[in-house]
């Protein structure tokens, strides 16, 4: 499982990204209109985007001369299922040294 949830992991942990995953999550968007969203040069922006596609948080189709971004998912639920392995196993945990605590 980590060696699948790696490369979202990667996708998320730019808060650049993590702002056009948050744009996308309200519609499709062109690239041209993401950049025009951040105080950086559209190549950046289009690095930033190449990572999430890589991740698979994002997919790209092309229309016309434009390029349009589509949230998936699927991909975050990765990484949420991960997150909620350790958050059960913290929660055993502390649990069992309550139950310790208490004795």
């Amino acid at each position: 499982m980590q060696d699948q949830s790696q490369p979202v992991f990667r996708a998320l942990a730019d808060p650049t990204r993590r702002a056009i995953i948050t744009m996308l999550s309200e519609g499709p968007r062109a690239t041209g209109e993401i950049a025009s969203e951040f105080d950086m040069s559209r190549p950046a922006v289009a690095k930033h985007l190449t990572i999430l596609r890589e991740g698979g948080v994002i997919s790209v189709k092309p229309r016309g001369r434009e390029r349009i971004n589509h949230l998936n998912p699927q991909a975050l639920k990765r990484a949420a299922m991960w997150l909620n392995y350790f958050d059960e196993f913290w929660d055993d945990r502390l649990s069992n040294l309550k139950k310790l605590v208490e004795e």
